[in-house]
């Protein structure tokens, strides 16, 4: 099955990063706060967030003061992926982006944290 992705470049209280993978009708989301990595072997934190609706995957903008998320939205990356793997605790995906190319997991550490990196090439 392939589906879209985004990574939002999300300038609000602090600058971070959201992964949202179009998923079970909605977009699956992370807040990554050190950006998505691009290479095998750095791994990052990724928080799960609410989901979003699908309509949100072409956003672009301001969120204005006051409501959650204020603060500029940009698209980083955009694309398909291709659902490798999907159980409770790990999601195994092949992106097809602009910029992401490859193998991605996402792995369940406890409450909202996930871990996010790059897989080797096999």
């Amino acid at each position: 099955m392939k589906a879209r992705f985004v990574v939002h470049e999300h300038h609000a209280t602090h600058l971070h990063y959201d992964f949202r993978l179009e998923m079970e009708g909605v977009l699956k989301s992370w807040a990554v706060p050190k950006g998505i990595p691009v290479e095998p072997g750095i791994k990052r934190l990724a928080v799960q967030v609410e989901d979003h609706p699908l309509e949100y995957i072409d956003f672009i903008g301001q969120i204005p003061r006051g409501q959650y998320g204020a603060g500029t939205v940009g698209i980083w990356d955009r694309g398909e992926y291709e659902l490798k793997k999907h159980l409770k605790d790990r999601l195994e995906v092949m992106l097809k982006g602009e910029i992401l190319q490859g193998n991605y997991v996402l792995i369940h550490t406890g409450s909202k944290n996930w871990l996010l990196f790059k897989r080797k090439s096999l």
